[in-house]
This record gives C-alpha cells, structure tokens and sequence, in this order.
C-alpha cells in the first residue's frame, strides 16, 4: 500500500499551498503567550484529529517565522517532525489506521507577522498598541500550526496571556480570565465549528460593554475616547440583527461582538462570531453603516455556512453586498432594486473579464464579484417573489447552519421554490463573463 498517495495533491487550486490531506480535524486547543512590546508569541497548539487515510507522515500549515522546538504525535517522544516552506511535516512513530486518533502536540514560538500574498498581508498584525489577526484566506498559520482550508472546521479554546494593562478578545465565550502580577489569562471557548481563516485574537487598550437590549446579546470593545462615536456608528445594529434574523433565520451564535481598534484600518475584518473596524470606521457620522450591516450578515454567510472551495466567494461576498442592500430598504434608505440598478450601471462601465462561478485566485475578492454577487440574488428574488425567496434564503441558512456549502447545494435547493427552470438564471449570472441585462 502506498501510505501517501495524493499527498502533495492541492486541497483547493486557488491556494495550493494551503490545506492538507489524511486527516480531519475536530479541535484545536491553543495555549499562547504574547508580549505586546516586543511581538513576541510563545504557544502550545493541541490539535485532535481522526485519520482519513493511511499515511506515514502528516503535514500542517505553519508559517516560516514560527519556530518549532518540540513535537509529539499521540503522545510519543519519538516522532520525527520537519518545518519547511510554510509546512510542518509529522511522521508519528507509528502508523495510524484510518479513523484512528490523531493527536498532536506542538511547541513554537517567534515574532509573528503577517503572510504575504497576492491578497496583501493577512494574518498577525501589530498595532500601535496592541495586535490584530485578520486571517482571510491564508492567515491563519501566521500565529499557529493548522490545516488552512475552510472546509476543515473544528472547535476551538483559545488561552492567552498577555500584558495585563490591555484587553483581549478572542472567538467564542470567555470561559476564564485570571491576572497574576503584570499579566492576565485569558480563556476562550468556540464550540461551534470554525474555519482556520475565521479565528483571531484582538489585543488593544480595550474596554468591554454590552449595547442594545435585543434577544441577541451584543458587545462592543473599543478604546474608551470612542465610545460616544460608537453609539452612533453602530447604533442601529439592534434594528439590523432583528431585521436580519427574520429575514435570514436566527443568528447562529451565542453572541455578537464589534471590535473598533485605535488605529485606522482599510477595510472592516470579519471572524466567527466578531468584526473588527478601524478607528477611521468609528466617526459619529454614520457613514459606514453598510460595513456595519455587510459584516454582520457575514455571521450567516461565511461563519456558519462556510464555503469549501474559494471558487465560492460568492456564496459569503455576494450575500453580505445584498445583505446591505437589504438592511437599506429596510431602514428607510433606498430599496434594493434602486440599489441593484445603481450597482448594475456601475458594473456595466467595468472590463466585463470575470466569471463569478470560478472568478480565479487574483480576482476572487475583487469587488466585482461582490456586486455581481448581489446581482445574481436580486435577479433570483425578482424571479421568484419575496416570500419565496427569503423562504430558500432561511432554509439554506438552516440546512446547512455550522457546515460547508457549495454553489451547486444553493442552486439545487432554489429549484424547490419554483416550478421553472432557473438554468439560464444560473448560466449567465454565475457561468458567463459578460454582465446580462437587468
């Protein structure tokens, strides 16, 4: 028997580097240490496993600037391990069956930083004061050893100690927090499963509140200077969680919370059960209340239903762009059919070169495909009228809540909402380059 066929075969074209096969995890433990001033992160990673396969050697994803110093594979000491090109290489000492235990034990430590990649930097990034991890699509090996790819979600409990003057945020439910001397403890807990790119870890000097009074629980962290600012900015999110709840199904977590940092960032950032915005987000003016919203519905469309293969950016970008349109309509701004027309015009003035189905690595978050994205949702709500649509749209979210989804499971179950084909809908939305007519 060959014990690593299809090893080196890529989990997903779009990343090839990223992912591994031969097993499936099911949780991760990590135990890290952070000092803020001089970056540097110290970590045990504990991650539990069932084999898929057998094979003499198993591989994750670790970025070059994480130093390994100690390996065990079930426990024995006599696992062989090598660190190279962004890969660590495990051979346990001895073979596993398929289905059997996989437990591994990693020690490492280093200055961590973000990957660079044709998307820009993402991963672990320093703040002024503090750090912020922004992982989406490759980010995640930055700051520790896993298997990279979407489709492998597991559970997660996320202990940091760092600097006790600043206040840390991680996915999940914050289980414990215990400070001795100048450093604190902190203990998450993420249940539900979750994708690599998705876990994060704010630090910054934070403080914590709970805000609005819906069903929901919700928080903000942010710098104290901008707490009157948030009240504003992020003011209606109450309206918005409600509106978006009845439209989309329930929210699938236990809680939400919004993170403003004090530095200024690009774009908003999004992880399972938390967003993160710049202080530049955060201004009293409301003006970025579609960021708000498209972060949000992100919760449904990318944390829970969560894509497996990048070729379906759409199925998150799409459905949080028409998520904001949504939430417009919705809220006494414009409807999402002046929206779609707005966006259609914009869209027909720009190279008509993309595919959303397979738009290709460079282009999968161009926004383009955000807005097409949204198009395509508009069209199938025209063709199938309100209550239909938002029917399939709570259904898909309920089928599939917590699991990984693909292009072919939405466009399968929207044929149960309608007695005519939706074929040509799907071919020259989603399957051809040229921009169809609204």
């Amino acid at each position: 028997m060959k014990s690593d066929k299809g090893m080196d075969e890529p989990v997903d074209p779009y990343l090839p580097q990223n992912g591994n096969r031969g097993y499936r995890v099911s949780r991760y433990e990590l135990d890290l240490t952070y000092k803020v001033h001089s970056n540097r992160l110290t970590g045990k990673a504990t991650i539990t496993a069932v084999t898929t396969a057998v094979r003499s050697r198993f591989a994750l994803d670790l970025a070059a600037g994480m130093h390994v110093t100690k390996v065990a594979a079930n426990g024995s000491r006599n696992t062989k391990w090598l660190h190279r090109n962004g890969k660590l290489i495990i051979t346990p000492a001895q073979k596993i069956p398929p289905g059997g235990a996989l437990v591994l034990t990693i020690q490492y430590g280093g200055s961590p930083k973000p990957i660079r990649s044709m998307w820009g930097e993402v991963g672990w990034e320093e703040l002024s004061e503090g750090a912020l991890v922004a992982s989406q699509p490759n980010g995640a090996a930055s700051w520790f050893p896993c298997d990279d790819h979407p489709s492998s979600k597991a559970s997660y409990r996320i202990a940091i100690t760092t600097d006790s003057p600043y206040y840390t945020v991680a996915n999940g439910a914050l289980v414990s927090k215990q400070t001795r001397a100048s450093q604190t403890t902190w203990v998450y807990e993420q249940t539900e499963p979750m994708p690599s790119y998705l876990a994060t870890i704010q630090i910054g000097p934070y403080e914590r509140r709970r805000f609005g009074s819906g069903g929901v629980p919700m928080f903000a962290v942010h710098p104290p200077r901008l707490r009157a600012s948030f009240d504003v900015d992020f003011g209606r999110q109450p309206q918005m969680m409600d509106v978006f709840s009845r439209l989309f199904g329930p929210y699938p977590f236990a809680d939400y919370t919004v993170v403003v940092t004090d530095d200024e960032l690009e774009i908003p950032l999004e992880a399972q059960g938390l967003s993160i915005f710049g202080a530049n987000h955060c201004t009293g003016r409301r003006w970025a209340e579609r960021l708000v919203a498209h972060e949000l519905a992100h919760q449904w469309f990318g944390n829970s239903l969560t894509l497996g293969q990048w070729r379906d950016i759409w199925l998150h970008e799409g459905f949080a762009c028409y998520a904001e349109w949504i939430w417009s309509e919705n809220s006494g701004g414009h409807s999402a059919h002046q929206l779609a027309l707005q966006a259609h015009q914009g869209l027909a003035r720009k190279p008509q070169d993309l595919m959303i189905a397979d738009p290709g690595p460079q282009l999968m978050f161009d926004d383009r495909v955000y807005k097409r994205g949204a198009l395509t949702l508009h069209a199938l709500r025209r063709r199938l009228g309100d209550d239909k649509f938002f029917a399939l749209l709570r259904e898909w979210t309920l089928a599939h809540r917590h699991s990984t989804v693909t292009s072919e499971q939405f466009t399968d179950l929207a044929a149960h909402y309608t007695d005519e084909s939706l074929r040509l809908l799907w071919d020259s939305w989603l399957g051809e380059k040229t921009l169809p007519s609204m």
